[in-house]
This record gives structure tokens, sequence and C-alpha cells, in this order.
């Protein structure tokens, strides 16, 4: 394993890590997510480069897409749940209340 693909790994599980350990605030789920989503991306980027295939060279683009459209689903939730509860600590929530 090359060094670059060991620290794109390592950078994902922590972000994996972060998301399953660390689930007290809205905020920082998203942004264990959005860290996922960026080693993703430079991880793909890099995989491309290195096996000179045009094939794939918009999946990159596309992911990276996808990760935006995620970040700002994400936002607009943590705002409505701030202006709806209060604040944004996972605890609060219940899927009971309207």
């Amino acid at each position: 394993m090359l060094p670059s693909q060991f620290a794109f790994s390592i950078a994902f599980l922590l972000g994996l890590a972060g998301l399953s350990f660390h689930r007290m605030h809205l905020l920082s789920a998203l942004l264990c997510l959005e860290g996922m989503m960026l080693s993703l991306f430079i991880a793909l980027s890099l995989w491309i480069l290195q096996t000179d295939s045009t094939n794939f060279s918009a999946a990159p683009m596309l992911l990276l897409a996808f990760s935006a459209c995620e970040a700002s689903a994400g936002l607009s939730l943590l705002v409505a749940t701030a202006r709806t509860h209060g604040s944004d600590r996972l605890q609060s929530l219940s899927l009971l209340q309207c």
C-alpha cells in the first residue's frame, strides 16, 4: 500500500470513527461526513491520475457535486433543528415529537 493510499484510508477511518463515537451534536456529525467525503474525493482523484484512465475522469466531479448537495441538505436540517428544538444536540431529537 502506498503512503498516500494509507493516509487517505486513515483519514476516512478517522471520519468514520468520529461519526460513530462522537455523536453529541449534529454539526460534529456533519463535519465527520464532510471529512469522509473529502478523503474519498482526493483518493478517487489520485487513483484516476495514477491509472491514466480517462473513462472515469468525471467521477470525482460527480462525487464532489453529491458532497455539496449533502452538505447543503445537512446544513438546512441543522438550521431547522436549531429553530424548532433550540439546539443541535442529537439527544434532544426524537422521532415521536412533531
